[in-house]
């Protein structure tokens, strides 16, 4: 792996990234890499430790630490860029990758004290599910948590680990701020105190190690439990969308790199029933301009919309309501497209495509998974609808969460 020249020292790393630049262009350096061990991130069901290392020392991990922390405070435009060049090696590590990088979304919403001792570790991995399907009991100083959570992408190799939670005092569910029904509260802990059950036996993004992580009653200090209705921090990070901003990276990384593949076979191949060079044939050419054009128009769409929200969380501007699920829509849009663009290109290459050693029948299965997650299903766009007219949206707030 070559990386880049200008880096900087820091302590407890030799060598890190100190510019959105220099961090995409470590994203891109280990895609090649990551392509190389794919097969055995898939096999394995996680990432190898060694891919751990990797992707921390591309600085991923670090994207979302604002300035005045000392990290590089990647705008949501940079982060997708980063999250989808690494995707383009493997979507399993991009997964993670996106993932993994809350860490300092989080911060934002904890107290000082905490933050300093997150800030120890500017390269830290988090994972963790944020729906509260864990009980948090109240105790003096904190709360007596258990739950067991699915979805735990990256739970095998995070520092931290979060987890949504219904809190309750002397045995019953309080009710949440402004009357709500329930108090939703996240908790965080060492990604140690947490059992890992193996449950990820899936079609797609194996690698993610997506597995269940439960707790028994383990005390959580107060200081660190937050909800997302109290951020400590102003600034774009703050934002709903903040979560979700780079979420579209994967399927996008994923859609070239298979496009990419084809590009590449097509070189020497011919059309069986008339000898007819794949460069000159009229199916394939149409199928690749096809491809290309609606891959475009997707990710145009996304980092479109990604620099609009941006710039409108930063100057303060009130949203209207079209800006508002303009990101969201994009993002949807963004993994269906990418699904159809690989299935698509798998129709094109035929029976080869269907063999374990294709990397399209990974990389098929791989969006057709990340495709099941809230954040691609129908209810995101009914609630985008919904919101444009008034009426009643499905999807939990706000338009999906990470998990």
């Amino acid at each position: 792996m070559t990386m880049p020249e200008t880096l900087r020292p820091v302590a407890g790393r030799e060598q890190v990234p100190a510019s959105p630049e220099e961090i995409l262009a470590r994203a891109r350096a280990a895609a090649p890499l990551l392509r190389e061990r794919s097969e055995e991130i898939e096999r394995t069901r996680h990432l190898p430790k060694d891919v751990v290392e990797l992707l921390r020392d591309t600085g991923v991990f670090r994207i979302g630490m604002p300035n005045e922390w000392g990290g590089p405070e990647l705008t949501f435009a940079q982060q997708t860029e980063v999250i989808e060049a690494l995707s383009y090696g493997d979507a399993a590590a991009g997964w993670c990758a996106m993932i993994g990088m809350d860490t300092w979304i989080y911060a934002g919403y904890l107290n000082e004290f905490v933050v300093k001792e997150m800030r120890a570790n500017p390269d830290a991995i988090t994972a963790g599910l944020i729906f509260p399907v864990g009980r948090a009991d109240r105790v003096p100083g904190g709360y007596r948590v258990t739950g067991r959570w699915p979805f735990g992408s990256g739970v095998t190799h995070a520092d931290w680990v979060v987890g949504g939670c219904v809190v309750h005092q002397d045995g019953e569910p309080e009710p949440g701020p402004g009357g709500a029904p329930m108090n939703w509260r996240l908790i965080l802990a060492r990604g140690e105190e947490f059992e890992k059950v193996d449950t990820w036996h899936t079609t797609g993004l194996a690698g993610s190690g997506s597995m269940d992580y439960q707790v028994t009653d383990l005390f959580v200090p107060e200081e660190r439990s937050f909800d997302f209705t109290q951020p400590q921090r102003s600034g774009p990070f703050t934002a709903p969308d903040a979560f979700l901003g780079n979420v579209p990276g994967v399927p996008l990384g994923v859609a070239r790199a298979a496009l990419d593949h084809v590009r590449e076979l097509a070189a020497g191949r011919v059309e069986k029933t008339t000898g007819t060079p794949w460069s000159d044939s009229y199916r394939v050419q149409t199928a690749i301009g096809q491809a290309e054009m609606e891959l475009a128009a997707a990710r145009y769409a996304v980092y479109g919309t990604l620099h609009d929200l941006w710039d409108r969380l930063q100057s303060g501007v009130e949203p209207t309501p079209d800006q508002q699920v303009s990101s969201a829509l994009a993002r949807v849009n963004a993994f269906r497209t990418a699904r159809s663009i690989v299935s698509r290109l798998s129709d094109l290459v035929g029976t080869a495509s269907i063999y374990r050693t294709s990397p399209l029948d990974r990389w098929l299965r791989d969006l057709h998974t990340m495709c099941q997650h809230i954040l691609a299903q129908e209810q995101i766009v009914q609630s985008a609808g919904a919101h444009l007219l008034g009426g009643t949206p499905l999807a939990p707030f706000p338009l999906g969460l990470k998990g």
